[in-house]
């Protein structure tokens, strides 16, 4: 099962740190702030001295991944990118495929974030229409190239969490709903779930 398109592989680290960083001290209120915060804390995390080579990947994965759950709605984009095949799941289907979903977007982008060498992150305007919110940014290539790149935010008691990032005007969670829907045309329930986790031992192998 592929990213599609291959328009994720080719924007580089930076875009996103944001997925994997975000800070436990985050607070709502300036959804930007806390952009920014967990691009920082992305960034620190990937140049630790402490945690190079390749005999560190592990605890530096963990370090990563660490932050996601708390702030990373993971079944909100796992509803959405499933669509209406959602509805007719069971709850212990719904869990599964959410924690499938969670393991593809970590695993897809780790190698990613870990080649993060110094692109700059310009912010745009940010939109708040609660309990939604919109941080714009672009991120400068070693070129000097602009990419776009929008985090679509959702308020959750105190927090707010992503739900899902638009690049270059592509919607990372509208991507996957083709994907998951061109296989459902074909296939049962359980065979999306069988590729998902084939999709995850090839991708945590490596």
């Amino acid at each position: 099962m592929g990213s599609g398109r291959g328009w994720t592989i080719r924007l580089g680290a930076a875009v996103f740190l944001a997925l994997i960083a975000m800070p436990a001290t985050a607070r709502a209120g300036d959804p930007t702030d806390q952009i920014r915060a967990a691009i920082e804390k992305g960034i620190s995390v990937v140049q630790d001295p402490k945690l190079q080579g390749k005999g560190k990947t592990g605890e530096r994965r963990a370090q990563l991944r660490q932050a996601v759950a708390p702030y990373f709605d993971f079944r909100e984009m796992a509803k959405r990118s499933l669509a209406i095949h959602w509805r007719n799941r069971t709850p212990a289907e719904k869990e599964e495929f959410t924690r499938l979903y969670e393991q593809v977007l970590e695993n897809s982008y780790a190698g990613k974030i870990e080649s993060y060498h110094g692109e700059k992150i310009l912010y745009g305007r940010e939109t708040v229409d609660p309990p939604y919110a919109v941080v714009r940014t672009n991120v400068v290539t070693a070129k000097g190239q602009e990419i776009p790149v929008n985090y679509l935010l959702l308020r959750e008691g105190t927090r707010w969490k992503i739900y899902d990032v638009v690049i270059e005007g592509i919607s990372l969670v509208n991507n996957y709903r083709s994907q998951f829907s061109s296989i459902l045309e074909r296939n049962s329930f359980p065979e999306l779930i069988r590729k998902l986790k084939a999709t995850v031992n090839r991708l945590e192998k490596g």
